[in-house]
């Protein structure tokens, strides 16, 4: 009899975490997180490709900056509808993860500064159109969040924002190159892009930090 009894708590035990995990599997907020971080990842690889090709400091810095926001929808992604501890860890996760990346594509800019590159105008516009398209996608899926109860959602809205922002100025840069043959473009864009991505990860720390 107390076997049967300890069998039956078990399945029920177990049909209750399988409806939890249906339950957050088709949660609005988590498909949204996980169809950006799947985007944000395929344009990392591409990002590097495009680096590569064009040897841009500004693809760097935009290729990077999409592999920190993978990162950080994935920790937003294991917060929604958890503690409020939990939620302001995710994006403050965000705020350093975006504050390393401005320190290293500075790092990179410097690199290249003494040790010169060429970049390819025409490349950059292409690479960096298509990641202005893949996330321009993304912040229309994120629109909702922008004014989320949740930290971690909005913060991951500011990124989508960010990104943009960032593939408008690589793009810019790109053209410039193209028309002027003026690598020092590239490496001031980089260093815009740098300066940027820190400042929106300061004020997304000070988001988290308001939250009570």
């Amino acid at each position: 009899m107390s076997d049967g009894c300890a069998m039956s708590h078990t399945t029920r035990d177990q049909s209750r975490l399988l409806a939890r995990l249906r339950r957050g599997w088709g949660d609005p907020a988590r498909s949204a997180l996980r169809i950006a971080f799947i985007a944000n990842l395929a344009m990392f690889a591409i990002g590097l490709i495009g680096w590569a090709v064009a040897d841009s400091t500004a693809l760097l810095a935009d290729a990077f900056d999409m592999l920190v926001d993978a990162s950080a929808f994935v920790f937003a992604y294991l917060a929604v509808g958890r503690s409020r501890r939990l939620q302001k860890l995710a994006a403050r996760w965000s705020s350093v993860l975006l504050v390393a990346l401005g320190l290293g594509v500075i790092a990179e800019v410097v690199e290249h500064w003494l040790h010169g590159s060429e970049p390819l105008g025409l490349a950059i516009v292409g690479f960096s159109l298509l990641s202005l398209v893949v996330n321009g996608g993304v912040l229309a899926l994120l629109s909702g969040y922008r004014h989320a109860s949740e930290v971690q959602l909005r913060a991951a809205w500011r990124d989508a924002r960010a990104d943009i922002l960032v593939n408008i100025g690589v793009l810019l840069s790109g053209v410039a190159i193209a028309l002027t043959g003026y690598r020092y473009i590239d490496l001031a864009v980089g260093l815009v892009i740098s300066a940027f991505v820190i400042h929106e990860g300061i004020e997304i720390w000070g988001d988290a930090s308001r939250e009570s």
